[in-house]
């Protein structure tokens, strides 16, 4: 039922001269009939949200039919066929003479808003915003080995992470939009969601992603260019058939460090273009980068688009692990950086690493164009200042990396015109930013010709409870602009189902996951700038109050988070498939138990495991990618296997590595851990260590409440966590822990209030490539090795007898660190001789508190707690012992960095058997850091990780010291070196 009453046609019966016939209740009332409505309404609503108070306006009575206006509140609910039903029968009983009763909130009734996808019969196409699927999208890799069928292929999706950075112009500073709580601020909160999570897995799903905010964290920016590149890189054409000519318009021209009002460097330059040819000899652009410093990089190009452009540009992107070749469709995306990846690219490596563009095509006569190449994130180069001020104000950069930055800095870099990202002609950054992300996606969309299937602002929000309830997740759309419709005459209130499916996926996965209470506060129809004036399909998400300490204990885990943009994921994909009349299938979760065999003369087989999403059935893989990298190289483009092992050769003396995705017609995982496998030169089978890779932990800071004394927060330096790969939201610690305090300002914030001094860093968390870096401490020992997850040895997919060394890696593993069946397994090992070396920072403190866990590290690692926090400092010297050859002084992080994961506390460690001995000790308080055990077998216990040590020399030292120790034939003499 789709009924609206238009306003003057329709009588309006005041509450009081309703009662045309007899109610149930006798001597019911005008006042009693609406709380009874009221009650009912906002009983009924409290079942699927917190809601805001629902109340009914008026009462029109025309004959048998009766027709409630409800406020606008009654459309936070999720309704479905049948709750709407359920409704309308409580509500009955209070009108026995109606022979039809409509609940209408704003002029619609409840039945429209049932979403498109809960309906039987026939969809309304003015509720399908279908875009026919792009034969060509604006980009797509041609090197992936697999293909997406029922996932998001083709589809274009416009998504922001909120605000950034931002000129104040009334305060003359660079600042925050948002207030810093719990070691984050929004700004870069929501970021840690949609940049790690969010936009990759929509991208292992097949769409392009367009993000009006600088998504690389890289500090360094490379520039290669026809008119100017950054010092050291080149620009080169090479002319076969067709020649390379400059184009009519105005093109890319980096002329200047810094921009300010209006300047766009996308009109101070030129741009080449020639003609596609199929066949013949190829005109080639070569943009060769000098980069700086090995790493990751995003690679981003520009062009200019015509309605004769190629729809297949063809780039390739030479890189650390390969070549990887991106199709990218000039017909649109021109005059702007069109991002095509994120590659590992080597320090002054000139020689092969580059990216090439060609004219060959799939079509001839097609126009392709070539402009600048960008690498890499960069720093902000917009500078600012107030447009109006009474006394000179220089212009200044915000001195903090790009990605950092607000959307309306990034538009005016990437070229895109001030009458989109400056509403206030200069005069208001706060304001402009607001406006530049929305007015962005029509621009995409009117302009570029990009094709936007739908629009996505990730928002956190403000509030907070005295019981420590959760805020919970607030969805926002809004119908009413424009007439309700879409240019292309579309019902705007696809948004609403849009928003519904998001809202519910989210929903469901965290209660079932994490808090079954998870609050879900209903869907606004509201006028926010950000949902009214996208003209497409858009959602806001305020998905929990970065402001209360209860959501936060959720948001701040990468766990959570995971979760969430899987969730949000799963929301998009069963929108766009159902508006387009598709399948979805969900992409598998990432394998796990991963191994390496040696085998042969020189083959490895590696082998996995599937892992089943319980939320998701069609989630399966169906096959796997298998990506490879050799020493420290990049990982190539994968090689496509269907079962769960396959055998490839390799080369003595290089340490190869290896990740699994698992895919299936919907997409490709995130990769699994990393296992790596050396082949010794010498070829000594006997002289095979196995590394176990035992830290699989991301979690969020510590945290606590006290009731007592109203106090409550993150404990960063008691442990600041594991982020997934790297943290580029953390800020700094948390200072204010009073509950009591209140927000006064974004500088006076109160109850979480954080300092900010690694804010716009890059914190490395677990990278889950720490066999690589153990192995390659071994690998110049004589030593060959293989790896494997901790879940494969202690299931015995992997035997552990064949191997004379076990090197077992738990980094900062927690609750449990090893665990109950692993340790049966080790305990094994070691009765038949085995020699164990196992490192981490909770070895010993954590299984202290446990009867099994400690009696395992007394017994078998013949050691024992002396400290919690054996140091502050980060450093380990060797000590008196009968083993001297262990010597030298070795050094851990204890800080936040880029490098390698932060160390909050190591165990300080004491020998448990007369065989047993201190080898290292930390020297601020001579607490034991490290102790060997000479019996039956041979372990070696360190208090620290052994990964974490900062350069690659103290590892090997160190490393060779160990292999030392467990193959020498057992002390007969004991020499004591001071």
């Amino acid at each position: 039922m789709r009924e609206k009453l238009s306003y003057p046609v329709r009588i309006i019966i005041s509450l009081l001269s309703i009662f045309l016939w007899s109610f149930p209740a006798e001597g019911q009332d005008s006042e009693s009939l609406k709380k009874q409505l009221d009650q009912k309404l906002n009983s009924f609503a409290r079942q699927y949200v917190s809601s805001r108070t629902i109340k009914i306006d008026s009462i029109l009575i025309q004959k048998k039919k009766v027709t409630l206006f409800a406020n606008e509140a009654l459309e936070d609910i999720p309704f479905r066929e049948y709750n709407v039903s359920e409704l309308y029968a409580s509500i009955a009983p209070l009108f026995p003479n109606a022979s039809k009763i409509v609940i209408l909130t704003r002029d619609t009734d409840i039945e429209s808003l049932i979403p498109e996808y809960d309906r039987k019969g026939r969809p309304n196409k003015k509720r399908l915003y279908s875009i026919k699927e792009s034969k060509y999208p604006l980009t797509r890799s041609l090197s992936s080995p697999h293909e997406i069928k029922n996932g998001l292929q083709n589809r274009h999706i416009a998504l922001w992470q909120s605000h950034g950075l931002y000129y104040a112009q009334t305060a003359h500073r660079w600042e925050w939009q948002r207030a810093r709580m719990f070691g984050t601020v929004e700004d870069l909160f929501t970021q840690s969601f949609v940049l790690p999570y969010l936009t990759p897995m929509l991208e292992n799903a097949g769409a392009t992603i367009l993000i009006p905010r600088e998504r690389d964290p890289q500090i360094h920016e490379i520039i290669i260019d026809n008119d100017r590149s950054t010092p050291g890189s080149e620009y080169k054409e090479l002319d076969g058939e067709k020649a390379w000519s400059d184009g009519e318009k105005a093109g890319f021209g980096h002329i200047q460090a810094t921009y300010t009002n209006g300047e766009n460097p996308f009109t101070q330059g030129t741009y080449r273009q020639t003609v596609t040819q199929r066949k013949g000899k190829e005109s080639l652009i070569e943009w060769i980068p000098e980069i700086p410093e090995s790493g990751n990089y995003a690679v981003y190009a520009s062009y200019q688009s015509f309605p004769n452009s190629t729809e297949q540009a063809l780039y390739t992107i030479h890189h650390a692990g390969g070549e990887t070749t991106i199709a990218v469709n000039q017909t649109m995306g021109g005059g702007t950086w069109i991002y095509l990846g994120n590659f590992k690219f080597t320090a002054h490596e000139q020689a092969h690493e580059r990216i090439v563009l060609t004219n060959q095509s799939n079509k001839s006569g097609k126009i392709i164009t070539a402009d600048a190449i960008k690498i890499g994130g960069g720093m902000g180069n917009i500078a600012r200042s107030p447009l109006e001020s009474p006394y000179p104000i220089e212009a200044e950069t915000s001195g903090y990396p790009r990605f950092t930055e607000a959307a309306r800095y990034w538009l005016q870099w990437a070229g895109i015109p001030d009458s989109i990202y400056s509403k206030s002609a200069f005069r208001n950054d706060y304001q402009d930013d607001i406006y530049a992300r929305p007015r962005w996606v029509n621009y995409l969309k009117e302009q570029t010709h990009i094709p936007i299937d739908m629009a996505f602002a990730f928002h956190s929000d403000a509030g907070t409870t005295p019981d420590d309830s959760i805020i919970g997740t607030l969805g926002i759309y809004m119908s009413k602009s424009n007439d309700g419709i879409y240019t292309n005459r579309k019902s705007r209130e696809i948004a609403r189902d849009l928003t519904d499916m998001i809202q519910t996926q989210i929903l469901s996965d965290v209660r079932k996951v994490y808090n079954p209470q998870w609050s879900r506060r209903g869907m606004w129809n509201q006028s926010y700038i950000e949902a009214r004036i996208p003209d497409v399909p858009t959602m806001l998400l305020e998905l929990l109050s970065h402001q209360n300490f209860a959501d936060m204990r959720y948001g701040l885990d990468p766990r959570f988070r995971f979760l969430i943009c899987r969730a949000i994921y799963k929301g998009m994909l069963r929108y766009i498939c159902f508006q387009n009349k598709q399948e979805p299938v969900v992409q598998p979760l990432p394998p796990d138990r991963l191994y390496t065999e040696l085998v042969e003369t020189n083959k490895v087989r590696i082998g996995w495991k599937a892992v089943q999403d319980t939320l998701e059935e069609s989630a399966s893989p169906t096959a796997y990618i298998l990506y490879s990298r050799k020493d420290s190289g990049g990982f190539d483009n994968g090689t496509l296997v269907k079962g769960e092992e396959i055998i490839l050769p390799i080369e003595a003396g290089i340490i190869h590595s290896y990740k699994v995705a698992a895919v299936n017609k919907g997409g490709i995982s995130f990769p699994s851990e990393i296992v790596s496998v050396y082949r010794s030169p010498k070829g000594e089978k006997e002289k095979t260590v196995l590394i176990v890779n035992g830290f699989d932990r991301i979690s969020g800071p510590a945290s606590f409440e006290s009731a007592a004394d109203s106090l409550a927060g993150f404990l960063y330096a008691v442990d600041r966590g594991v982020p997934y790969l790297n943290d580029i939201a953390f800020i700094g610690d948390q200072f204010e822990f009073r509950r009591s305090a209140t927000w006064n300002s974004n500088d006076n914030n109160g109850h979480g209030d954080s300092y900010n001094n690694y804010a716009g860093q890059v914190i490395a968390g677990n990278t889950f490539d720490y066999p690589f870096i153990h192995g390659q401490a071994m690998a110049g020992t004589g030593y060959s090795f293989v790896s494997c997850s901790h879940k494969s040895l202690a299931e015995g997919v992997v035997k552990p007898d064949t191997y004379p060394i076990i090197d077992l890696i738990l980094g900062k593993q927690r609750q449990p660190v090893i665990t109950p069946v692993l340790q049966d397994t080790l305990r094994s090992y070691l009765a038949q001789g085995g020699n164990l070396l196992v490192s981490g920072t909770n070895l010993f403190s954590d299984s202290w508190g446990n009867a099994q866990d400690r009696t395992f590290v007394e017994e078998v690692l013949k050691g024992k707690l002396a400290s919690r926090n054996a140091s502050k400092e980060g450093i380990v010297n060797s000590c008196a012992s009968p083993y001297g050859y262990i010597n030298g002084r070795y050094t851990f992080r204890t800080r936040p960095n880029p490098i390698c994961y932060s160390i909050e506390s190591v165990d300080g460690v004491l020998p448990a058997d007369k065989l047993a001995h201190t080898i290292l000790r930390y020297p601020e308080n001579n607490i034991g850091a490290g102790i060997v055990y000479e019996g039956k077998y041979r372990t070696c216990s360190l208090g620290f990780p052994f990964e974490a040590l900062q350069t690659p020399s103290e590892r090997n030292r160190l490393m060779e010291s160990i292999l030392r120790f467990f193959s020498i034939q057992q002390q007969n003499k004991i020499q004591y070196i001071q």
